[in-house]
């Protein structure tokens, strides 16, 4: 199994180990591009539609889960590290099997390890960022998780409500 052991811990034993992590900071713009069409396949000339242009080429369009996984990369903090046109040619490029995986209902599913490892350069998960040594800096007004849906309840509140 692919992958590369536990993450390290945030607080080593021995304060001179302890690493110095990078702190990012979402500057609040939105990084990279759209989803470009042209790169997505072309769709079978017996699959194409009949009122389609006549002599233009009809290519799938991107998946739905896969244009709404784009967008989280643009909108995340890591965006603000992404630099370069090659940092976003090779998170299309992992785009492009998103998109593949999604679009063969789960029969491609191998394809989940190699996007598992891509993104892992990005930071994607804490894991990931524990091991790229960074950290990302969440603003005091910015919520965590879905709160606008969330009942937030004191917890003490909470226990004299149930006779505790």
């Amino acid at each position: 199994m692919a992958g590369q052991g536990p993450p390290p811990k945030d607080k080593r034993t021995r304060g001179r180990d302890n690493a110095v992590r990078d702190v990012i900071k979402s500057d609040g713009k939105i990084g990279g591009f759209d989803l470009p069409n042209d790169v997505l396949p072309l769709i079978p000339e017996k699959d194409r539609d009949p009122d389609y242009g006549e002599g233009e080429d009809e290519r799938e369009e991107w998946h739905p889960q896969t244009v709404r996984w784009w967008n989280h990369w643009r909108e995340s903090p890591q965006a603000a590290r992404m630099l370069t046109e090659v940092d976003w040619d090779y998170l299309l490029d992992t785009a492009l099997l998103h998109h593949q995986m999604w679009m063969s209902g789960g029969k491609n599913s191998e394809r989940a390890a190699e996007i598992r490892l891509r993104v892992a350069a990005f930071g994607a998960t804490v894991a990931d960022r524990l091991r790229l040594r960074q950290e990302i800096e969440v603003p005091e007004e910015y919520p965590v998780g879905n709160v606008k849906d969330a009942q937030i309840v004191d917890l003490d509140e909470r226990r004299r409500a149930l006779g505790g």
